[in-house]
């Protein structure tokens, strides 16, 4: 015989309420961006503005908890409920991808060589002019070293 479920949401912790207005307002753009039409948009190009998106929710949840705004406990809540990354938000913990735009600009197997993605290269080591922008997110350079 299966478990019997109910419902036991834990409330979530204090300082939610100083959070919740802005990711409400995340979900409405992220609504909005995956009902946009992409006719005349390669396949790539038209999941940019979400990827953007994410990043965008991730950076706020973990700037507010690296300023002190918000507690240990509402971070671990937020991680768990999928309103940030924690895999990306690890990345930038770490010595040159504190400007990581997502996961997949340094995962080698996604490019043709073998090697990170191409927003991942400085832009003084790039020619002079020339304007590089990521095929897996529209990122323009998220090197750290810029």
């Amino acid at each position: 015989m299966p478990k019997l479920v109910t419902n036991r949401t834990k409330k979530p912790p204090q300082g939610w309420d100083k959070l919740e207005s802005v990711l409400e307002e995340f979900a409405q753009k992220m609504r909005d961006a995956e009902n946009e039409p992409h006719e005349g948009k390669r396949k790539s190009e038209s999941l940019w503005a979400i990827f953007r998106l994410h990043h965008q929710r991730s950076r706020f949840i973990y700037d507010q908890y690296r300023e002190k705004n918000i507690s240990r406990e509402l971070y671990d809540y937020c991680l768990k409920r999928g309103f940030a990354d924690g895999n990306l938000i690890a990345k930038w913990k770490k010595a040159g991808y504190e400007k990581l735009c997502c996961l997949r600009c340094v995962q080698p197997r996604d490019t043709n060589f073998g090697t990170t993605c191409i927003c991942r290269v400085p832009k003084d080591k790039l020619e002079e002019g020339r304007v590089v922008e990521c095929i897996h997110c529209g990122c323009r350079g998220c090197a750290s070293g810029d």
